[in-house]
């Protein structure tokens, strides 16, 4: 191969792997494999987190009736609306106790804490035209979203919707929330979120037994 051939190549790869295009993968203790995309120098799912397991084998339990959802204080998981025909596009829904067993991606992999939720909203620019950046293109799934969604890092968010503490769910095409890995104190943690009508991208808490999609991000 000639000089100028790597040379290409090498700006290329470069490119295509700051972009957010570079191909990658990764598979979870379930089996499952997600996409992956690189922004900046992180590395992130390009899906949410559908695992019914931890990363050493250990189940999630699973748990549907609102009553018990809401006196949990240990790891449970739910599909939103109780339907597990929502597990192959939007993945699951997390309580924060399932993120604090610190094995909830796959091996290599971690939940986000703030400091890696802002240094992604840094690099795409300005808190109040990310969240256009990292939503799906499209109608299929956001719906009468009145900005315009680019994608452009293939970050492909979803509205997969969450869950309340109390157990109920509230619209499945008006939000995506997704849990941090940093709690603020015994009863609340921060999380970060999208709304269907907004550009931005929003950094607020809950409370600790509410479920929200996961999106795990490679270690350094």
């Amino acid at each position: 191969m000639s000089m100028k051939k790597i040379v290409f190549f090498t700006l290329a790869l470069i490119y295509f792997e700051f972009s957010g295009l570079y191909a990658q993968s990764l598979r979870d203790a379930e089996g499952n494999v997600y996409a992956a995309t690189t922004i900046g120098k992180q590395i992130w799912m390009a899906e949410n987190l559908k695992t019914t397991k931890l990363n050493d084998g250990t189940p999630i339990p699973l748990v549907t009736k609102n009553s018990d959802w809401t006196a949990l204080r240990k790891p449970g998981y739910c599909w939103f609306e109780n339907n597990s025909e929502n597990k192959e596009v939007y993945g699951a829904l997390y309580n924060w106790y399932a993120v604090d067993t610190k094995k909830l991606c796959p091996t290599g992999w971690h939940v986000p804490t703030v400091s890696d939720w802002k240094i992604l909203t840094a690099l795409l620019g300005d808190v109040n035209t990310a969240g256009d950046k990292l939503k799906e293109k499209g109608s299929d799934h956001w719906q009468n979203s009145i900005s315009i969604v680019t994608d452009e890092f293939n970050f492909t968010a979803l509205p997969a919707g969450f869950r309340f503490y109390t157990g109920a769910f509230p619209n499945a095409d008006n939000f995506a929330v997704w849990w941090s890995a940093t709690g603020i104190d015994d009863s609340q943690a921060w999380n970060w979120g999208l709304f269907y009508t907004s550009s931005k991208i929003y950094n607020g808490s809950d409370i600790k037994r509410a479920g929200f999609s996961i999106r795990c991000l490679k270690d350094n």
